[in-house]
Order: C-alpha cells, then sequence, then structure tokens
C-alpha cells in the first residue's frame, strides 16, 4: 500500500513541474521584442602599418611632498594656477622646528664661548711651554681641551645646518614654473613623509607613453619620425621616438616607448588618449577589440556584454577585459572582430529575451 502511494505522488509531482515549465516557457515565448542598437566590432585590418594606443603626458612633471610630518597650514596655490620656481606652495606648522633651533642657537652661543676661552687657555700655555715654564703634560692637556671645544663647535652648526635643512620640507616651494594639476592636501590636514600634496607639470612640452607587444618591438628603433593622432581634438602630430624599452618585466609582455612631440599650436593635455602610428609594417595581423563602456554590463567582479544570437535574441557574453584608453575598453577575450553587440534597448535586457534591431 505504501508502494502504491510513493508512485502516485512521485506521479503527480511531475505532472505539475511539467504543468509549471510548460507556463513558463509560454510565458517567455510570449515576452514582446524590445527594439535595440547594436554596433559591429570594427579593427584596422586595412591599415599594413604599426598603430599602437598611447597616452600624453608632460616631460616635466614632479609630485611633490615632504620628508616631516605635520599639519597643514596654508595651501597657497590651486588647481589650475600657474606658478614660477622658487614660490611658496604648500606651509606645514613647524613650532616644532622653531623651538629646535631655538635650543640649537643657545647651544652655539655656549660652545663658541667655551672654544673662544679652549682657545686663549692653548695660546698661553703653548707661550708658556716654549719658555719652559710649562711641562709637556700640561701643554698637551690644554691641547686636547682646545680640540674638544672646537669639536662641540662644529657639532653644533652642523646641527643647525640639520635644522635649517628641515624648515625647507616645512615650506614646499615649486621646482620649476609650470600649472599646478593636482592638490590632495587642505588646511588642517595632517601631511606625513613621502605623501604625495602637490603635483605640478610645466606647459608645451609634452610626450607620449605608449606600449608596443613583443611581436612589433623589433622594429621600433630610436630617433624614428611617427605620427601621433589626437581623436578627441582630431589633430594629428609629429614626433620622435626618445626611448625603447628593453624589458616587459613589469608590463605584460608590452614594451614601453616614449615618442617626443614636436611643438604645435594644438591644444593638447596632460592625459589624452593618442594612436602612435609607425612607418613599419605589422608582422602580427591581430588586432585590439575595443568596446564602450557604456555597454558593458557588470555582476559583482564579471563584465559581459549583450550579443545577439541568430534567433534575434540577447546573449549575455562575459569577457576579459584589457586596458582603458577613454570611454574604451579592450577586449582580450570573449568577443571576435566579426561580432555585434548591443549598445542600448528600449527595455529591460536579459539572457534570451526576443530582439528587434533597430
Amino acid at each position: 500500500m505504501k508502494n502504491h502511494i510513493y508512485i502516485l505522488t512521485a506521479i503527480a509531482t511531475l505532472l505539475i513541474t511539467g504543468c509549471g515549465s510548460e507556463d513558463k516557457k509560454v510565458a517567455v515565448s510570449a515576452s514582446p521584442a524590445i527594439i535595440v542598437k547594436v554596433n559591429p566590432v570594427t579593427t584596422n585590418n586595412n591599415n599594413p602599418f604599426l598603430s599602437v594606443s598611447g597616452k600624453i603626458q608632460s616631460v616635466n612633471s614632479a609630485e611633490l611632498s615632504t620628508r616631516m610630518m605635520g599639519f597643514v597650514s596654508k595651501v597657497h596655490v590651486n588647481v589650475g594656477n600657474k606658478v614660477r620656481k622658487g614660490q611658496l606652495l604648500v606651509s606645514i606648522n613647524n613650532t616644532d622646528l622653531q623651538a629646535k633651533r631655538a635650543q640649537v642657537n643657545a647651544s652655539i652661543t655656549e660652545a663658541a664661548a667655551a672654544f673662544e676661552n679652549a682657545q686663549k687657555d692653548y695660546n698661553r700655555f703653548k707661550n708658556l711651554f716654549a719658555d719652559n715654564s710649562a711641562t709637556q703634560k700640561e701643554l698637551d692637556d690644554m691641547t686636547a681641551h682646545f680640540e674638544m671645544a672646537k669639536a662641540r663647535l662644529e657639532a653644533a652648526n652642523q646641527l643647525k645646518n640639520e635644522i635649517n635643512a628641515q624648515f625647507a620640507y616645512s615650506n614646499i616651494t615649486a621646482p620649476f614654473s609650470g600649472v599646478i594639476t593636482g592638490k590632495t592636501v587642505k588646511q588642517g590636514d595632517m601631511a606625513n613623509p613621502g605623501m604625495p600634496l602637490i603635483s605640478i607639470e610645466s606647459p608645451g612640452n609634452f610626450e607620449v607613453l605608449a606600449m608596443v607587444p613583443e611581436s612589433e618591438i623589433s622594429q621600433i628603433k630610436k630617433g624614428t619620425q611617427v605620427d601621433v593622432v589626437v581623436k578627441s581634438i582630431d589633430k594629428t602630430l609629429k614626433g620622435k621616438i626618445s626611448e625603447v624599452s628593453t624589458s616587459a618585466k613589469n608590463t605584460g609582455g608590452q614594451y614601453l616607448v616614449k615618442v617626443n612631440l614636436d611643438k604645435t599650436d594644438a591644444n593638447i593635455l596632460s592625459g589624452m588618449f593618442v594612436t602612435v602610428q609607425f612607418p613599419v609594417e605589422k608582422k602580427s595581423s591581430t588586432e585590439m577589440v575595443m568596446i564602450p563602456k557604456d555597454a558593458i554590463v557588470t555582476k559583482g567582479q564579471l563584465s559581459g556584454i549583450y550579443t545577439v544570437s541568430k534567433s534575434n535574441t540577447a546573449i549575455l557574453r562575459w569577457l576579459r577585459l584589457g586596458r582603458t584608453f577613454g570611454d574604451q575598453v579592450e577586449v582580450l577575450s570573449g568577443l571576435s572582430s566579426d561580432e555585434s553587440y548591443i549598445v542600448s534597448a528600449d527595455g529591460k535586457l536579459y539572457n534570451g529575451i526576443k530582439i528587434l534591431i533597430q
């Protein structure tokens, strides 16, 4: 009897599950299609010459910090201000240094007086010894006393130099004339040794940092003239290769190449992304696949993009992403150059939803 009950229960469960699945399938198939816009993945396969992405930076730039700990008394500049060499940028409270300097000055005064007396005694005993009125031991003792007084005075003076050097780190000045590009502290903040306080760069003299793959680096030579395309301002600039790295130990198989830009009136700024066109033929046919940031879907630590299936449904494809260039992201795997991806939709996208391509 129990066995019959178990069999009937199992049959009922299967019927209920089957009905539920069928309802779900009908609901999905009955969902209206949403209108989407797609973009094809494009590459530069028609260009036989090597092109890589790069970034503009100032040739002369610095991150200013301090070697002492203290509260910031005042920040004298703002981002965008033009400054001259030696101009005061940040003041750090130096009350403790002032007290130490007062102590050192008192020590110098005391050491100087002791040295003067020791020098007089030494000269007097030296004359007495010449007249046979003092023994050799007395002269030796007086000489030692004089040398010790001299050493104490020299030590006090060196301590003063050390204190004066620390004062230089309490007043952060511009190492060269330029423009303030960053400010990470404000009045009242605690400045710590090595912590960046102010960023400065001199305008008008720029270079480009580019990464060249290992399959192409052997063709890149120092001194070669190159074209630098700045897409944001639609300009093509001229430059010359100034440095070619011989190691990719810390750059993941990419070799660093520096290009000094020629003087130009174009409105270029540090941080702009560019394309460096080298006058050498590509050895590898592999192209960089780029997609816009806005099209990327993130779930936790996963990143993906919606593509179009053969049956006109949306498929979420997980990607492995690389470097970021402005509003574009490099796709290392998960999307090939002959595919299309969804960039916008009139409704909520999810895996399997029917779509109509606009």
